[in-house]
């Protein structure tokens, strides 16, 4: 199992207690535009994802842990490793923190780090890439503190409450690799 720890945050991997938590979070509309989800998700499925979380990254091709903030186990947020690509050694990486008294909390830039380190120094990736809707300013911020580079737009590329909006993609080079 997956545990990572900050000053003030850990990240843990996915557990059943947190069916709730991501029943909430998939089936939060106001975060679908980011999230690339067009539908509401099941408990069913969600227990059902659950159950194969155990799976290895290599096997899932993708990381999902819970942000946490104290030992008394309840998530805050999520952040994913996703397309996750072994031979090129790269990855997509995203991050949602539920609630709004949550955000601005330095919560998201702790997690973000403490992936950023868990990427390069154990999964040994080159690269990490992060799309984020340009009227995402949080996200460009976050992402920008960490070094991400802004290699493009793709324009009109997420259709949201009738809107097409474009969609801005950042990369991070792993120097030391």
């Amino acid at each position: 199992m997956i545990t990572l720890k900050g000053d003030s945050i850990y990240l843990r991997a996915l557990e059943p207690q947190d069916l709730e938590f991501i029943y909430s979070i998939e089936n939060d509309e106001n975060i679908w535009e980011v999230s690339n989800t067009q539908t509401p998700y099941s408990r069913f499925l969600i227990k059902q994802y659950l159950e194969n979380a155990h799976q290895d990254i290599y096997e899932a091709k993708q990381l999902r842990l819970a942000i946490c903030q104290d030992e008394d186990f309840p998530a805050v947020g999520l952040i994913d490793l996703f397309d996750f690509d072994p031979r090129n050694n790269r990855a997509g990486i995203g991050i949602v923190i539920q609630k709004e008294e949550n955000q601005g909390k330095n919560i998201g830039s702790e997690a973000l780090e403490l992936l950023i380190k868990y990427s390069f120094y154990n999964l040994n990736l080159h690269q990490l890439y992060a799309n984020i809707g340009v009227q995402n300013v949080a996200s460009l911020a976050l992402f920008t503190k960490f070094g991400f580079k802004k290699i493009g737009i793709k324009k009109d590329w997420i259709l949201f409450h009738n809107h097409y909006h474009d969609e801005a993609i950042f990369q991070l080079i792993n120097k030391q690799i």
